[in-house]
């Protein structure tokens, strides 16, 4: 009797190439990062480009199309850094400036008696409060050279932002033709119409995806600019632009947005900070249940635990990445195990070799 027969050389070979491909993966990560964006950057733009490409201003051409977009996209990136640029940045050198002289406050307890005073605390709780700051000096040290050394990181990583957009000009021209060679590869034509369904159903969950969280993104960031500059709450442009980029992370980013907007007003000094945290409270409703669920619709249909659980699994997997990728990586295992479930369904009634477009579209 033979140890292997052919049905377990192909599961070892299959569990093999898995392997070997996850390997492959890993060790290209950055790479395999940029081109994950660079398709999500293109689901982005792909309903104008189609839009425009049908029209007689690109004379029914998809790189025209491509450019024209690109020229606006431009166009308008730099009338708003025109309009928001110089108080974003007046701003945040004033942060930065402070921000050292702040740090040393905290961990040398002085800013307990800088705040007590002004709050009203008590001799003895500003006391304790000093000796609390002034024990943990090198804990709250390590923890801001570890932000900065974050923050040195992501500004390394700058260059992507240019390669990012030219990467996703080769999706938006020939990301049909990669779709349909991926097609053609399949042997069998059930086999075909279940790959295209799933690719279907990848392009509108993630054009939906995406679409959503930039203007998500985009409310936040305003709201947030406007309401903290009417409390008069310091560095209102800085926060407010942070705590749009926040919510680009599920779950965790309005968290730590909110944690800085609390964190800078305190150390501020800002004598309304209760009116801050009932505006956090409140916008998070109105974001979560009222915005969210209107400008994302059906497209992710994902349970808030199972969302909860792949914020968590990609946090301790890959960090703020794992934390952004999560929900659509949950999104398209669900859209995977459903379409493979009508698959079977069909192949059941009709057979596998009698299954038509018509037969996949309908389930």
């Amino acid at each position: 009797m033979a140890i292997f027969d052919n049905r377990t050389a192909r599961v070892l070979s299959t569990i093999l190439l898995f392997a070997a491909v996850g390997a492959f993966l890993w060790g290209a990560r950055q790479t395999v990062i940029a081109f994950l964006f660079a398709i999500f950057f293109a689901f982005l733009l792909d309903p104008l480009v189609n839009l425009l490409s049908r029209t007689k201003i690109a004379r029914n051409s998809r790189g025209r199309a491509i450019l024209i977009v690109y020229l606006v996209l431009i166009a308008v990136i730099g009338g708003a850094l025109a309009l928001a640029g110089p108080k974003l940045v007046s701003e945040g050198r004033n942060l930065g400036t402070q921000l050292p002289s702040l740090i040393d406050k905290v961990t040398s307890g002085q800013i307990a008696h800088q705040i007590g005073s002004r709050r009203g605390w008590s001799w003895n709780t500003q006391v304790r409060a000093e000796q609390f700051l002034s024990s943990h000096r090198e804990a709250i040290l390590h923890w801001a050279r570890s932000l900065e050394g974050r923050a040195a990181q992501l500004a390394s990583n700058v260059v992507w932002l240019i390669l990012i957009p030219i990467l996703a000009i080769f999706f938006l021209r020939d990301g049909r033709e990669f779709s349909d060679s991926a097609t053609e590869a399949l042997d069998r034509r059930s086999q075909k119409q279940f790959l295209r369904g799933v690719i279907d159903d990848l392009h509108e969950m993630l054009a939906a995806y995406i679409r959503a969280q930039l203007i998500l993104a985009a409310i936040s960031a305003v709201v947030y600019s406007i309401v903290l500059t009417v409390l008069r709450v310091p560095y209102s442009f800085v926060l407010g632009a942070l705590g749009g980029v926040m919510e680009f992370v599920p779950v965790v980013g309005p968290l730590v947005a909110a944690a800085l907007i609390l964190g800078v007003s305190f150390l501020s000094n800002y004598s309304h900070l209760l009116l801050v945290v009932v505006f956090l409270g409140i916008w998070r409703l109105i974001q979560d249940y009222v915005n969210a669920p209107r400008i994302m619709g059906s497209k992710v249909e994902l349970h808030p635990l199972a969302v909860l659980f792949g914020v968590l699994a990609g946090a301790e997997i890959a960090g703020v990445l794992g934390v952004y990728l999560s929900v659509p990586i949950m999104a398209t295992l669900r859209i995977l195990w459903r379409r493979w479930q009508r698959y079977e369904e069909i192949q059941k009634k009709v057979g596998p070799m009698d299954i038509s477009p018509t037969d996949v579209r309908a389930a």
